[in-house]
């Protein structure tokens, strides 16, 4: 069971880095991307119909770290505070660019917005990456550091690489002047979730030893694993509904 527990762990941490990768990217790219409102409009409407589906893989990450890993969630957030508060931080205000700025009309009002959506997902990529050179660590050291940056730059370029590649894919020609097939969108997912994969690769010893007792695992899996399906399941229907070329006009009217 903690082999299961650690696997799908691993599973929705990859997830989220491959998924909500292209989101983080696009915002760090809008300003380039989208030189005029309309760009921009482009670029948020393509990634609208996926942000919150994406999002729910944090949280599932999050619910399986307290659930299945209790003696390693707390030194972790510990170690990481001033990392963990940039990414909540971050996230908070990428997610308010997405909301607000299509609540009044007006180009300050838009464009003000549109900076708040690029500083977040640059701090969401940045903090990301220093969060994972921390981890690869141990510990051991200062959560914020010269090589945790130089970790957070690999890992901005990822998701901008990513970003790039999705809107190619879901806009042909459109913004980019590309067109990408999924089979690339595929890769450049790869490479957004390459970092994290490597360093659970190097992780899996030390998460097996610090697993949850086999009741609660147990537990755990009664009440969490049922609800897997659902999960897939949604994310196929986003992906099948909001693909290339796919009914333009179903874009959530909150963005």
């Amino acid at each position: 069971m903690d082999i299961l527990w650690t696997g799908v762990f691993a599973l929705l941490l990859i997830g989220y880095f491959a998924l909500e990768g292209f989101d983080i990217g696009l915002g760090m790219l809008l300003p380039v991307l989208g030189r005029t409102q309309e760009g921009r409009d482009r670029v948020v409407a393509a990634m609208a119909p996926f942000v919150l589906a994406n999002e729910v893989w944090l949280v599932a990450v999050a619910g399986v770290l307290f659930g299945a890993f209790p003696s390693i969630e707390g030194d972790t957030l510990f170690g990481l505070y001033p990392l963990v508060v940039s990414l909540l931080v971050s996230w908070i205000l990428r997610d308010a660019g997405l909301w607000f700025r299509r609540r009044l009309d007006g180009p300050a009002w838009r464009a003000g917005w549109d900076w708040v959506i690029c500083v977040g997902s640059y701090g969401l990529a940045l903090s990301w990456g220093m969060a994972l050179v921390a981890m690869a660590g141990g510990l051991s050291g200062p959560p914020i550091s010269l090589p945790g940056l130089g970790g957070g730059l690999v890992v901005a370029a990822a998701f901008a690489f990513h970003g790039w590649t999705f809107v190619s894919w879901r806009l042909p020609g459109q913004v980019t002047g590309a067109s990408r097939t999924g089979r690339a969108l595929l890769v450049s997912a790869c490479a957004a979730a390459a970092p994290v994969t490597a360093l659970l690769a190097a992780l899996v010893p030390w998460l097996l030893e610090h697993t949850a007792p086999a009741g609660t695992l147990n537990v755990l899996s009664v009440m969490l694993l049922p609800f897997a399906p659902l999960m897939v399941g949604a994310q196929v229907w986003v992906w099948r509904t909001f693909g290339p070329r796919r009914a333009a006009d179903r874009i959530p009217s909150f963005f």
